[in-house]
């Protein structure tokens, strides 16, 4: 019977998720999903110091929206309980024991030897391995005694260490380049090497798929495994993402956390679609997945080892072909709270209006905040629009572009003010004034919103409303009169 798969993403509540953390869920989840698998939330929360309050909270929201749910967790539980490294203090003692019986780890009383991982800054520093050929009787004596001592891991003196990555094939170490290094602190903690191979290995993660920046790392982490009696898992080291100048993306960098995209009104299948093209190549060549299509695509051979770079506009057109396959009303449903908090006269738009407002500007988000970034097409900038109509004014064609569009506008009473009805109204105007395409709309863009390109004019015109198309036009008519 084949092992199920198991895949976890562990993150460390020390701050909020960002895109350059996340994507290693979204191909845990991804990949679990496909195989029908199990995919574990654990929380590495040993580092106290660095620990933010309510974050844990926070990235479990972000995950939720995201729709990376997972089957075992601190909330939800599961058969390998406690999922918060925290509360996993008895299980690294437990299997340090273990280790110290076979020989394969032991106590070190020099505190502030190299390797300590104690020193100052945390900075790491290799260890010599004076103390591996002390007695074990003494050691344990000391131990008894109530010593203050590390416990270190007895690394290999000879040979190499051997690794195989599904992304970067064979990685050979070798085994001089592995020191004896630390796996349970002076205070009792379990270093961060220890802790993880001991929790994949009781949760029998199978397959470890996370950032290349653990590479350096997994040779300790494979000796460990083996010396644990514990089967290795399948590593998979995803491609290092950079931010758009090449640095590496981090919220140092200043990579926008996830929920920063979530208050931006993006759609989470989106975001998941586009942190899903970074680093892995779809068979078919497409760009744009929903959720489905991705679970079915999904393999750990097609994801690619050289870096790649955080795109902020092929994120936005990625968010912009998802919002565009969403049903009409879904897409109202979306707009319609953002304009309710922007004040009035947004506030007041519903109906036809409300159905005139997403039909003009749909194409053009990639998330629901970005309307009020095209609000200036309904109620455009005074100064704006005083300087455009002046330069109608200027033109003589444009003069009876104008004449001929109020004569056109006024004959439809405002029962029948709809984007219809206008469109074919602009369109008998245009044949009055013996003029088409440009020189029809440029004119009209100008007097009604002030510039010269814009969203489908007749829907404009249906929101901006009779009357006050009808005040703009006719005051470039008075300003006509003063030139």
């Amino acid at each position: 019977m084949q092992e199920q798969v198991r895949t976890r993403f562990a993150p460390s509540p020390t701050g909020r998720l960002h895109l350059g953390n996340v994507r290693a869920a979204v191909f845990n989840w991804l990949f679990a999903r496909r195989h029908g698998g199990a995919f574990v939330l654990r929380l590495e929360d040993t580092d106290v110091d660095r620990n933010v309050e309510g974050a844990e909270a926070q990235l479990m929201a972000d995950l939720r929206w995201l729709g990376l749910d997972w089957d075992e967790g601190p909330d939800v539980g599961g058969p390998h309980a406690p999922y918060r490294q925290s509360e996993r203090g008895e299980r690294y003692r437990a299997a340090v024991d273990r280790l110290i019986a076979s020989g394969a780890a032991y106590p070190c009383f020099d505190l502030d030897e190299p390797g300590s991982e104690e020193g100052e800054g945390g900075t790491y520093r290799r260890y010599d391995g004076r103390e591996r050929a002390l007695p074990k009787e003494e050691a344990a004596r000391r131990v008894a005694n109530g010593e203050p001592h590390l416990i270190r891991f007895a690394a290999p003196l000879e040979g190499e260490v051997v690794v195989d990555d599904v992304v970067r094939g064979r990685i050979a170490v070798p085994a001089a380049d592995v020191d004896d290094f630390v796996l349970l602190r002076s205070d009792g903690r379990a270093t961060y090497n220890f802790a993880v191979v001991v929790d994949d290995a009781e949760m029998r993660i199978t397959h470890v798929i996370r950032g290349s920046g653990h590479l350096s790392n997994t040779p300790k982490q494979a000796l460990l495994f083996d010396a644990l009696g514990a089967p290795r898992p399948v590593f998979a080291h995803l491609a290092q993402v950079l931010d758009p100048e090449g640095g590496k993306l981090s919220k140092r960098s200043g990579a926008k956390a996830v929920a920063e995209y979530r208050e931006e009104g993006f759609l989470a299948d989106a975001l998941v679609n586009y942190l899903s093209l970074l680093g892995w190549s779809d068979p078919e060549e497409r760009e744009v997945l929903t959720r489905d299509e991705l679970v079915a695509a999904i393999s750990l051979e097609r994801l690619g080892a050289s870096d790649t770079a955080y795109d902020p506009e092929k994120l936005r057109w990625v968010a912009t072909q998802h919002l565009a396959r969403l049903p009409f009303e879904a897409v109202v449903e979306g707009v319609r709270p953002v304009l309710a908090g922007a004040g009035s006269p947004f506030d007041e738009w519903e109906g036809e209006r409300l159905d005139s407002v997403v039909h003009a500007l749909r194409s053009r988000l990639g998330a629901w905040g970005e309307v009020l970034q095209h609000l200036h097409y309904f109620e455009p900038d005074p100064a704006r629009i005083a300087a455009a109509h002046s330069t109608v004014s200027a033109d003589p064609e444009s003069r009876r572009v104008i004449d001929a569009l109020i004569e056109a506008f006024e004959e439809i009473p405002e029962s029948r003010w709809t984007p219809e009805e206008l469109k074919q109204a602009v369109k008998e105007a245009g044949q009055r004034a013996g003029v088409r395409g440009r020189s029809l709309y440029v004119p009209l863009r100008m007097a009604v919103i002030g510039e010269e390109h814009g969203p489908d004019m007749a829907r404009i015109l249906h929101v901006v409303g009779r009357d006050t198309t009808l005040h703009r036009l006719r005051t470039v008519q008075r300003t006509v009169g003063n030139v």
